[in-house]
């Protein structure tokens, strides 16, 4: 395959990039337009500039492009969760980071909204939960690993992490696909204040002995 000179890449995948690039961010000028259902595989080929063959040469349908372009940004959006949950007081940059993952979402309520609802995509949801799990499991592990705990609630730490970390990425999504199913009337900045304390509320270290 050729090269470009002076680069190791080869230009055909930088051509298979563009092309998924241009077809993800046509389809996201669409899904803000209409619904996902609506918008056909010549609607997208036509706004991103390429033939129909080229869409099928990387997509099956429309609904795979949108799982594609909706789990290619999920990776991007769970870095903005919040990097310790074990603070009654967080200040500005705990909740300053869920509102930036409610913000994410907002920027493209249309897609998030399409596959996240009653006949969304499985694929999509699962992948949401599996690395808001894997993230939140491990951010999880970093504050108990930095906290200073006494001896006697050392056993406290050492419960499995993998269960509650689960059950937050689940209630997360739920909140976040309700919140996106009713029009995203609250702001992202009064979604972060209403999450917070549930974040805090479940996994606050006790690090008091019981009597």
């Amino acid at each position: 395959m050729a090269t470009s000179r002076g680069s190791t890449t080869p230009t055909g995948d930088r051509r298979v990039r563009r092309s998924q690039a241009a077809l993800a961010r046509a389809l996201l000028r669409l899904v803000e337009e209409q619904d996902l259902s609506r918008i056909t595989v010549a609607d997208v080929a036509e706004l991103a500039g390429v033939s129909r063959s080229t869409f099928y040469d990387h997509y099956r349908d429309v609904h795979e492009l949108a799982e594609a372009a909706c789990t290619a940004m999920i990776d991007g959006l769970i870095e903005s969760l919040p990097g310790d949950f074990n603070t009654a007081d967080p200040g500005r940059e705990a909740t300053a980071s869920l509102e930036a993952f409610f913000g994410s979402l907002a920027e493209h309520a249309g897609l998030y909204r399409a596959l996240l609802g009653p006949q969304g995509s499985a694929r999509v949801a699962d992948h949401i939960r599996h690395r808001s799990t894997v993230a939140i499991q491990e951010r999880l592990r970093e504050a108990v690993e930095s906290s200073e705990v006494p001896e006697m609630a050392r056993p406290l730490l050492e419960l499995p992490l993998d269960v509650p970390a689960a059950f937050t990425a689940g209630a997360l999504i739920g909140v976040a696909a309700e919140w996106l199913q009713g029009g995203c009337t609250r702001s992202p900045g009064e979604m972060a204040a209403l999450t917070w304390p549930l974040f805090h509320s479940l996994f606050r270290i006790e690090t008091r002995p019981s009597r």
